[in-house]
Parts: structure tokens; sequence; C-alpha cells
């Protein structure tokens, strides 16, 4: 084990949230691990970009774009930081974060909880060291929730390698009926036209994000809206409000539930949503990634590039050299001779 891991499990004896701010704040003073250089078969393609490897650090880590660097540089390939929203918020009340140690899993309910575009912007403009995406959302009290979206992709065009529109936080009261096709067709009609009227030189591939909690009809309709307003990709899936059998204390908290029982749900989804789409988005699988083989699972269910976050808590920093490790092995044992290769091999 090294002393990045031990360091991380000493922070699993805080408070969530308490330990989740130490981190970056570690990250930020350049205490975090340096990952040995990338096996070339994991290099890979995400909607016109080129990422060193397909496995990718989830939105909800690096809300504020205080530590894309350093991540990028404990390995993963791509980072996506938010989600942010045009005006500042505190977020929910705490306490709003519970680990749920039995099931490897975490409860969340932050809320958006971030410092704003202004910051947000800012760090990003200074460098990119690698592909960092940017993931907005609305405020809570915003009056046009379309708005914000726009705003967001307004004060960051140019700054970001990608963007996520985020309209699936269980914990933003009434943002997941963005989902439905009549709000989704008005939101990406405007965000469509907002960034024809921009510089065609900050254009970047613009995600949506959606729940896991969809049924296959709901899941085919956001698949047309995204394609129907040309919309480079998915990213699947957030956090759940369903509640599979679990066995930690805090099981009953309210939020979205990620880890290690979202992978199944989310994976499914997944598939659903590659099937629909029939190679016209390029989609990123999150949801319960903590191995090779999961990573495995997701690129074979048709996702692009794989995200985790939340498997960080328990297994530390150097889970994403193992996660690549155990991925190459699996590509070259079933004769890929890349990442690609396996997306949506049956």
């Amino acid at each position: 084990m090294s002393l990045h891991d031990l360091a991380a499990a000493g922070l699993r004896r805080l408070d969530p949230e308490r330990a989740h701010g130490l981190a970056i704040r570690a990250l930020e003073a350049g205490l975090g691990p340096k990952a040995p250089a990338d096996d070339p078969i994991l290099a890979t393609a995400l909607a016109g970009l080129s990422l060193p490897n397909c496995v990718g650090l989830a939105a909800g880590f690096d809300k504020d774009a205080r530590a894309f660097g350093p991540m990028l540089r404990a390995g993963f390939g791509f980072v996506e930081c938010g989600t942010v929203t045009p005006l500042p918020q505190a977020g929910n009340p705490k306490p709003r974060m519970f680990r749920l140690p039995q099931d490897r899993a975490v409860i969340n309910r932050l809320g958006f909880n971030n410092q704003g575009l202004e910051p947000f912007a800012a760090r990003l403009a200074a460098g990119r060291p690698g592909v960092v995406g940017a993931n907005i959302g609305a405020n809570k009290e915003a009056a046009d929730r379309i708005g914000d979206y726009v705003t967001g992709l307004r004060r960051l065009w140019g700054r970001a390698s990608y963007f996520t529109l985020n309209v699936s936080s269980p914990n933003t009261p009434g943002l997941r009926a963005l989902q439905t096709r009549a709000a989704l067709d008005e939101l990406l009609g405007r965000v469509a036209e907002a960034c024809d009227a921009l510089p065609p030189a900050g254009r970047a591939p613009l995600f949506l994000k959606i729940a896991p909690d969809l049924q296959a009809g709901e899941v085919e309709a956001i698949v047309e809206a995204a394609v129907a307003h040309g919309l480079s990709g998915l990213v699947v899936s957030n956090t759940t409000v369903s509640r599979p059998p679990l066995e930690s204390p805090a099981r009953g908290e309210a939020g979205g539930l990620s880890g290690a029982p979202l992978f199944d749900l989310s994976t499914r989804v997944l598939a659903e949503a590659a099937a629909a789409a029939g190679g016209r988005l390029a989609l990123i699988g999150v949801g319960g990634v903590s191995s090779g083989a999961q990573a495995y699972a997701k690129l074979r269910a048709g996702a692009c590039a794989v995200q985790l976050y939340s498997a960080l808590a328990y297994e530390g920093p150097g889970l994403v050299v193992r996660i690549k490790r155990e991925l190459a092995a699996r590509l070259r044992a079933d004769g890929f001779g890349g990442a690609g290769e396996a997306v949506g091999a049956k």
C-alpha cells in the first residue's frame, strides 16, 4: 500500500465531506500521486477527443476545478469538473454525505454546492494539462433553469475540452423533469441556438448526463432528443434514488446512491442507450466501477470511456492504476488491439 493510499485510509476516519475537503487541499498542495505512463492499449477517442486512457474521473469530486491537474497526473485519462452553477450556492444542510461501508457505497444530498462560474472559469483559463470537461447545472432558485445552462456554456466557452449538461441530479428539486422529451427539446434547442451564436473556435463536444432511474421508452426518447439536437453523447448515469437491499446503518438517508450497488442498474441503462443510439452518440459509462473487469463490462455494454468517483473513497488514489492494469490485461486476453475495439463487443 502506498503512502497516498495510507493517507486515504486515514481520511476515511473523518466525516466524509471534511475528508473530501482535506483531500482537495492536499492535491492543490502537490501531494497527490504520480502515475506511470499509460499502456498504449488503453488509448481511445471520445467524440473526437484523444484520450491517453479510457478511465476518467466523474463529476462531483472536483466541483470547483481545483484539482484537475493533480488527478490527471494520478492516472486518469480525463477529468470532469463540476457540477458548477452560474451563482455560488451553499447546497443542502449538513450532514449531507454518508458512507455505506458494508455496501461499498455513498449516499449524498449535496445539492450542487459550489463556488460558482467565475472562479471555475478562471481556473480552467489558467491552462489544462489534458482533457478536462465542465459539468454544468442550474441554481436551485433560478427563475429560468434552462437559462442557467446557457449562461454556463457562454462563460466557459473555449475553456473546457467538453461540456456535460447535468439534468439528472436527484438533489435539486424538479431538475430531473428536464429529462422529459418536451423539456429536453426546449433545453437542447436553446443550448444549440446559444452555441451557434458563439465563436466556432470554442466549440467542444456536448454531453447530457442522465439518471439511471429510467424506463426503456424514456431512454429511447432521450437518445432521439440528443441526436435531433446534435449532441455528441450521453453520460450514463448519475446517482439513483432507488434502494436495492443495503446493509449499512446509513442506508435510510435521503439522496442519490452511488458506488457498488449502482453498477448493475447503470450498466443496464447504458446498454439500453447504446442499443437505441446505434452508434450515433458517444457514451460515457459511470456507476459502480471499482475494477478493471467492471470497466471492461462498461465498454462492452457500449461505453467509449468510463468514469468513477465513489470507489476512491474506499480504495484510495492507487485504484485508477490498478483498474487500468486489469483492463489492459482483459483487452489483450480477448484479442483486442485497443480499448475502442471493445466498445459494444458481444
